[in-house]
């Protein structure tokens, strides 16, 4: 009786949350749909040819709306690469570009409040500028000449059924998976472990940090499903900064990444690509509970789930629809087009926007 009853808890806290970020993630997958028209991997690819720190910063800044998760941005960073991009172009865009996106924007501001998500994006572009600088201060060789300017005529812009494809169809179903398994976690987090209770058992500081480091960079977590596993954590007694730690890790890297960093850059490069990471998390945690809080109280997530409203709860019934349709139209064998590569993290990764 008890395993059904914190069952049922854990469930229950997961549609609680999915209630309440279900509203800001389906207006974020629409406008994820509107940016895959607007900047194709096509377009991304041919703007960041070339070499040097501007060219890092670009790729940089590019990265951080870009609803790619660390194994959908491979394929694109390989692209990228191809066509004439430096090391730290290619690393910088690795780097910001899983951080974060315009569907884990609203899921953040939803669920953690409006400091958070703009810090999540701040931190994505300084981390993917100073790790893109790092690579090209301390890697040599391997450049590719810029490619030559393409003299065919741009290819007219897709209707409003590919931007719903993209943004009700493909990207639902690459992150559907990791993000049912975060409300997942979050519900059993609430279920199992009582308010506050990592408060006086999580180390403080810097080794809380470094704890929530070890747990975050092995794991597989798109940005947007770590938004509810960070509540969890926060609501458990974990500091904002350090679930800031989780939240930046986390999505930044896995297996995946790690390996066709190397494969691309080359060892040293994938090297550099961990110290950035490791400072840019510790600094932005460390930021966050010793400045941000401190100076600004109303900045502090709220770690208590407010009961949703019916409409809270008839978004969360239609993205529920959503994430299965998505995924049913993946495995129909008559669906129109060719079947989009799965994003696996195992090694290989397919397109997923």
């Amino acid at each position: 009786m008890w395993i059904l009853e914190q069952m049922g808890r854990a469930a229950a806290g997961a549609w609680s949350v999915a209630a309440q970020m279900a509203p800001y993630l389906l207006f974020g997958f629409a406008v994820a749909g509107l940016l895959h028209l607007w900047l194709p991997a096509t377009w991304v690819a041919r703007h960041l040819g070339g070499r040097g720190a501007m060219q890092a910063l670009k790729a940089a800044l590019l990265g951080v709306p870009l609803p790619l998760c660390s194994c959908s941005v491979i394929p694109v960073a390989l692209s990228i690469r191809r066509e004439g991009a430096g090391r730290g172009a290619t690393a910088a865009f690795l780097m910001s570009t899983p951080q974060t996106g315009v569907d884990s924007f609203f899921v953040t501001y939803g669920l953690l409040g409006p400091a958070f998500a703009l810090i999540r994006p701040v931190v994505a572009f300084v981390s993917g500028a100073l790790c893109g600088l790092a690579v090209d201060r301390f890697t040599t060789g391997g450049e590719r000449p810029a490619p030559a300017a393409s003299t065919a005529p741009a290819p007219a812009l897709p209707g409003w059924r590919r931007a719903l494809r993209h943004g009700f169809g493909t990207l639902p179903s690459d992150v559907g998976n990791e993000l049912m398994i975060g409300l997942g976690i979050a519900g059993l987090i609430g279920a199992l472990v009582p308010a506050s209770y990592l408060a006086d058992k999580l180390p403080a500081g810097i080794p809380g940090m470094l704890l929530m480091m070890a747990v975050g960079i092995p794991m597989y977590v798109c940005s947007t499903a770590s938004v509810p596993i960070a509540l969890g954590l926060m609501q458990a007694g974990v500091s904002p900064g350090a679930a800031l730690v989780f939240l930046i890790t986390g999505p930044a890297t896995n297996a995946a990444t790690l390996g066709a960093l190397g494969r691309m850059l080359g060892p040293r490069a994938g090297a550099v690509y961990l110290v950035c990471l490791a400072a840019s998390a510790l600094l932005a945690g460390l930021a966050v509970d010793l400045w941000v809080i401190p100076a600004f109280p109303a900045a502090a997530p709220s770690c208590h789930v407010e009961p949703a409203s019916w409409m809270g709860h008839a978004a969360a019934v239609l993205l529920l629809a959503v994430l299965i349709g998505a995924k049913l139209r993946k495995r129909a064998p008559n669906a129109a087009g060719p079947p989009a590569p799965a994003c696996s993290c195992r090694g290989t990764a397919g397109p997923g926007a």
